[in-house]
C-alpha cells in the first residue's frame, strides 16, 4: 500500500524498484553498512558465518561474496575471507591461530612488515617469534617445538628471490600438527598451486597483480579446511576486517585481464633479466627462472610462471651511494614498494641488514617491470648504468 509522504520523506523513502531481468557483465557494486531484513524471522535465523544470509556490510554484501568465491576458485580453495591489505590478512592469521605461550616461525627473508609483526608478538604478546633459513627444507623438522602452531613461508621471497622447497617444509609441519600459511602474493595466485603443494593457509595481497592499477589495497585469506576457515572468520570478525564495496569492484574488474597481464609481466621481466646478466655491472641475477637464484630447482619443479618482480646484485665494486644514484637516474622506472601495476618499480635494499645469513656479494636493486616496452625499459638501465 503506497503511503501518502511528505517531499522530504519521499527523498529518503520511494515505492520505485527496478524492474527485474538486468544483466551486464561486470559484477554488481552494493554499498552497505546496514543491511535490511524481510522481517524479525530472518533477522534471527541469518548467521554471519555461513553466509547463507546478509547480516551487515562488515561481514559481506554480494559484491564481496563474489570477490571472495572468485578468489577461491582461482586457488582451488573453498573458503576465502577479505581484508584491508595484505598486511591486515597476514596479521588475521597470527591472531586467529596464535596466543600466549605459543610459537610461530618465520623465513629469514619474510616480508619486512610480517617480521615486523613477529617482533610485536613476542614483545607484547608472549609469542615467539623465531626465524629460520629459507632455503632449509626438510630441516624445519628440527626447529619445530611442541608449542610452534604456525609456520609462515614465503615463495620467493620478495626481495631476496629465494625459493623454498614448500613441499617438504609442509610435510615436516604435518607430522608435527603445525600449520603452514604461504603469502604466495609474488605468483599473483596463478603460478604456484599451494594447496597441491600441502600448505594449508594461501594469503594474497590483492594489492598487486589482482588489482592491477596500483590504486587498491586489500588482502586475501583462502583456505580448503573449513573448521579452519572458521577460526580466520572469527579473528576477521572481531578484528572488523571490512573491505569496502568499490574496492572490491576494482578487484572483480583486473581479474578478467589477470592472467594476460601476469604472462606479460613475465615475459618482460624474463627480457629484461636476460640483459641484465649480461652486463658488466651486474653480479648477479637473482630472478627464480634463471639458474644464479637461489632454488632456482625448485622453482622449476613448483612454478609454471615467474611474473615481473626480481632484483639484482650490483658488482662489488659499486658503492651503495653509487647504485644510489644509479637509481635516481632511472626515467621509466620509478622509485616505489609494491609491485604488479602497469607501470615499472625501482626499489634499492639494505640486504644484509635484512636478511640474516647473507653470504651474496653486491649492493641489491629490485626491479618491478610493468607493461612498458621490455627494449624502452632496457635503455632506460642502459643510460642510468653512465652514472655509475
Amino acid at each position: 500500500m503506497t503511503i501518502k509522504k511528505s517531499v522530504q520523506t519521499a527523498l529518503i523513502h520511494t515505492d520505485y524498484k527496478a524492474p527485474e531481468g538486468f544483466a551486464a557483465f561486470p559484477s554488481a557494486i552494493h554499498h552497505a553498512s546496514t543491511v535490511l531484513f524481510k522481517d524479525v524471522a530472518a533477522m534471527r535465523s541469518g548467521d554471519w558465518k555461513n553466509k547463507n544470509a546478509y547480516t551487515y556490510g562488515l561481514h559481506g554484501t554480494p559484491t564481496t561474496f563474489t570477490l571472495e568465491a572468485r578468489l577461491a576458485e582461482i586457488e582451488d580453495g573453498k573458503h576465502c575471507l577479505l581484508a584491508p591489505s595484505g598486511l591486515a590478512a597476514i596479521a588475521m592469521v597470527d591472531f586467529a591461530l596464535l596466543k600466549t605461550g605459543d610459537d610461530v616461525l618465520l623465513p629469514e627473508n619474510v616480508y619486512n612488515p610480517n617480521r615486523e609483526l613477529g617482533k610485536w608478538l613476542s614483545q607484547d604478546f608472549g609469542v615467539t617469534a623465531r626465524y629460520y633459513d629459507p632455503l632449509i627444507g626438510a630441516g624445519i623438522a628440527a626447529l619445530i617445538q611442541p608449542n610452534t602452531k604456525l609456520i609462515w613461508t614465503e615463495a620467493p621471497g620478495s626481495v631476496s628471490m629465494e625459493v623454498p622447497d614448500l613441499p617438504a617444509i609442509c610435510q615436516a609441519a604435518h607430522e608435527k600438527g603445525v600449520l603452514v600459511a604461504l603469502d604466495n602474493t609474488w605468483s599473483g595466485g596463478l603460478a604456484l598451486r599451494g594447496f597441491e603443494l600441502g600448505v594449508d593457509i594461501i594469503m594474497q595481497a590483492l594489492t598487486k597483480y589482482q588489482s592491477g592499477g596500483s590504486d587498491v589495497l586489500m588482502g586475501a585469506l583462502i583456505t580448503r579446511d573449513r573448521a579452519l576457515h572458521d577460526r580466520l572468520a572469527q579473528a576477521h570478525m572481531r578484528l572488523g576486517m571490512g573491505v569496502g564495496a568499490d574496492d572490491a569492484y576494482l578487484v572483480l574488474r583486473g581479474l578478467a585481464t589477470l592472467k594476460l597481464r601476469f604472462d606479460a609481466h613475465d615475459a618482460g621481466a624474463r627480457k629484461v633479466a636476460s640483459w641484465l646478466k649480461t652486463r658488466p655491472e651486474i653480479g648477479t641475477v637473482l630472478h627464480p627462472a634463471l639458474p644464479d637464484c637461489p632454488g632456482h630447482d625448485i622453482w622449476r619443479r613448483d612454478f609454471s610462471g615467474a611474473g615481473g618482480l626480481f632484483s639484482v646484485l650490483f658488482d662489488e665494486r659499486y658503492s651503495e651511494a653509487q647504485t644510489d644514484r644509479f637509481v635516481d637516474a632511472l626515467k621509466l622506472f620509478k622509485i616505489g614498494y609494491s609491485w604488479g601495476g602497469a607501470n615499472s618499480l625501482v626499489m634499492p635494499y639494505r640486504i644484509a641488514a635484512m636478511r640474516k645469513g647473507w653470504q651474496l656479494k653486491g649492493q641489491l636493486v629490485r626491479f618491478n617491470v610493468g607493461l612498458e616496452d621490455p627494449l624502452d625499459l632496457i635503455a632506460d638501465i642502459e643510460r642510468a648504468f653512465l652514472t655509475l
